[in-house]
């Protein structure tokens, strides 16, 4: 019957998913999604269009799950350890597996020299949740009196330390190191504080 996938849809998008995270977008072929997920390349085709538009449909799946356990992340009554905790969930996502997959949104952001919109829109749209997520924690009641700035500097000052900390676990593969950098963006986030 036409327009009836012939495979599990969420099996073969966590395939992809966990391909795509570890490779990146621009060094994942077509034929690597098919072995990697056990679905004909011409299924994939069909199903999909083609590999943006696969990787889109992954991403997305990616974004929500990401999203979801950030925010479950920094639901924490108090400031430190609510920031403390949304870094040890960033930087357990990015040091799972061997080697490390790293992160997604950053791999694919610089995994090309030309990113197209759609990807760049992806990626940008989630780069703004994590933020909006951080500033949301940030404009509490109990977080306004403790931080050292205003909550949307800090808030993206967050989201660009979370990036950066992605390059330092490519280059030195130390997640003592990340944890390190991660408490010293929140002693510096909660200057005067302890």
């Amino acid at each position: 019957m036409a327009g009836v996938r012939q495979f599990d849809e969420d099996q073969a998008l966590d395939k992809a998913l966990a391909l795509f995270w570890q490779q990146g977008y621009a060094s994942t072929t077509m034929q690597e999604l098919a072995e990697a997920t056990g679905v004909q390349r011409g299924s994939l085709y069909n199903a999909y269009g083609d590999k943006k538009t696969l990787f889109l449909r992954v991403f997305e799946v990616y974004r929500k799950r990401y999203v979801r356990q950030m925010r479950e992340a920094l639901d924490k009554p108090e400031l430190r350890a609510s920031l403390r905790g949304f870094f040890t969930f960033a930087i357990k996502s990015m040091t799972t597996g061997t080697p490390s997959r790293g992160c997604l949104s950053t791999k694919t952001a610089i995994g090309s020299e030309e990113l197209d919109e759609p990807i760049r829109s992806a990626i940008r749209d989630l780069l703004d949740e994590i933020e909006a997520a951080v500033h949301e924690r940030l404009s509490r009641a109990d977080a306004r009196e403790q931080l050292a700035m205003e909550p949307r500097e800090a808030a993206r000052m967050v989201v660009a330390m979370t990036r950066g900390l992605v390059v330092i676990e490519r280059v030195y593969d130390d997640e003592k190191r990340l944890r390190t950098i991660a408490d010293g963006l929140i002693g510096l986030l909660l200057a005067g504080r302890r």
